[in-house]
């Protein structure tokens, strides 16, 4: 093959997923974090009088820590490596020793290969998600803006997909902006409360290794602390003794690897993030079909091949296809998490090489989707209008029935009256295809005239007031005013640095 069109490239990288999330799982990332890791254990055994010399560290740190981190070269090294040892750990080892000859009998001291890749993979976690986050927080931000805008738009309700009691066209946004912010929440709790790292455990997490080397518990224990503080601060973290907003924790007790069930609390979260973002990209699916909202569509942007007027919603057909692919990859974390036989066994590691980066990189994309959407969705009020005063004679009918009883008519009749009429207009528009002419039908029937129009009412009707579509939407405007005072402002707040740096990210095709 002389070209990358001749090979399969996953359009997870080529179509979706952002640069920021790309280098995140990348290959040089993982092995920078490696790296990062052999030093701070090395640094950290030179502190406790193990027999690392101050050169050796050094040596390690001006490699490890040089602009760019590990090279092109050193990646071919470790390739050829792996080829012939069948083992990425330790390919890496003598890797890096090549370019540490005086390091080289100290790296990897007293560890085994998931000290190294656990430790890793939580920090990568730790910044995907973070990164999930921070783009939640983006999209409620922008469906917030959509809220306040449209809040006193009245629009068709719908339950069943059979219309139901209006609200606005902003509380609606405002509903799609504040599930996602549950998502928000709720994976920020479990990043920070149940994501933790592995620390130096050995070989089955009893830390033998460590007590041969060190001699004593205590120095197992300063050892572990030493390791973890260097750790986090090389990775940007702080390190904490417990659970803490931000903190870089390690488990209690592992076996070979940390406890294979924290994936299935992140890919969980992730999967719950991807029904949401569905839902939302299936709600604007059926009001483009209603013509009564588009998502963004650009000049030269072609909806069919083969009907030149179609304005497809291409995105939101996007994101629900890409979410419907995060919300099936949870299963594999369950069935890792059920199937590691004792202390550990290998048939993980090939699985999550798949499922967690894919299950980040999908969703990461449709989350760029999704805020491109969210940031652009077009409103066609007058169509918006027209369906809901189509519908609103129906749901106007407790309103009428209410205000004659009030005028002195019996309630059971006037109700049997309005039913018959509503079921005549109904069949007028579904069977003629006609408008709804339910309150012609009404102010025409004497029964709902007032006596001085020869009726039988004691007094006469508003009918203009009846069909004011704002007295039928409820507490929509306050409760959208509340959603962005209680919820997104909060939520603003406390991602607008990590908001600020994401730059204007959007779909990449």
């Amino acid at each position: 093959m002389t070209s990358s069109y001749d090979t399969y490239t996953s359009p997870l990288a080529a179509r979706n997923a952002s640069p920021e999330m790309l280098r995140l799982w990348s290959p040089r990332h993982k092995f920078n974090t490696w790296r990062k890791i052999w030093l701070a254990v090395a640094e950290a055994q030179h502190e406790l009088g193990l027999p690392v010399s101050k050169e050796q560290v050094e040596e390690l740190r001006a490699v490890v820590n040089r602009p760019g981190g590990i090279t092109d070269e050193e990646m071919h090294a470790a390739e050829k490596y792996e080829r012939d040892l069948r083992h990425d750990v330790m390919a890496h080892v003598h890797a890096l020793g090549d370019s540490c000859p005086k390091a080289r009998p100290i790296i990897h001291l007293g560890m085994t290969s998931q000290d190294v890749v656990c430790n890793a993979d939580a920090s990568v976690v730790h910044d995907a998600s973070r990164l999930v986050c921070t783009k939640l927080a983006r999209i409620v931000a922008s469906l917030s803006t959509f809220a306040e805008e449209w809040t006193g738009t009245p629009t068709l309700g719908f339950t069943h997909y059979q219309p139901a009691q209006p609200l606005t066209v902003g509380r609606r946004g405002a509903q799609w902006g504040y599930d996602l912010s549950l998502c928000a929440w709720r994976l920020q709790k479990t990043l920070y409360n149940q994501v933790q790292a592995r620390g130096l455990q050995g070989a089955t997490g009893t830390q033998a290794s460590f007590l041969a080397l060190l001699g004593t518990a205590k120095k197992v224990d300063q050892l572990q602390e030493h390791f973890m503080r260097r750790y986090a601060k090389a990775t940007g973290r702080h390190f904490a003794d417990k659970p803490k907003l931000g903190g870089l924790i390690t488990h209690t007790l592992t076996g070979q690897t940390y406890p294979r069930v924290d994936d299935t609390f992140i890919l969980a979260d992730l999967a719950s993030t991807a029904s949401v973002l569905h839902k939302i990209a299936t709600d604007i699916r059926l009001l483009s079909n209603r013509k009564e909202i588009d998502e963004p569509f650009e000049s030269k942007q072609i909806g069919s091949s083969a009907m030149p007027y179609k304005r497809n919603p291409m995105r939101c057909e996007r994101i629900c296809g890409l979410t419907r692919f995060v919300m099936n990859l949870v299963g594999n974390a369950y069935d890792t998490a059920a199937t590691q036989w004792l202390e550990r066994t290998l048939d993980d590691s090939s699985n999550r090489r798949l499922s967690l980066p894919e299950a980040f990189l999908a969703l990461d994309g449709a989350l760029d989707l999704m805020h491109n959407v969210a940031s652009g969705l077009v409103v066609h009020e007058a169509t918006i209008r027209k369906n809901l005063m189509a519908e609103l004679p129906f749901m106007a009918t407790e309103n009428i029935l209410m205000a004659c009883v009030k005028l002195g008519a019996d309630r059971q009749a006037y109700h049997e009256r309005i039913r018959l009429h509503a079921q005549e207009a109904g069949m007028r528009v579904k069977q003629q295809g006609l408008d709804n002419d339910l309150l012609d039908r009404l102010r025409e029937d004497p029964a709902f005239q007032s006596k001085k129009q020869g009726g039988l009412l004691e007094g006469e009707l508003d009918w203009d007031d009846m069909i004011n579509p704002m007295h039928y939407i409820g507490r929509s405007v306050e409760q959208t005013e509340r959603f962005i005072k209680e919820v997104v402002e909060p939520l603003r707040e406390h991602y607008a640095d990590a908001i600020d740096n994401l730059g204007d990210s959007g779909p990449r095709v």
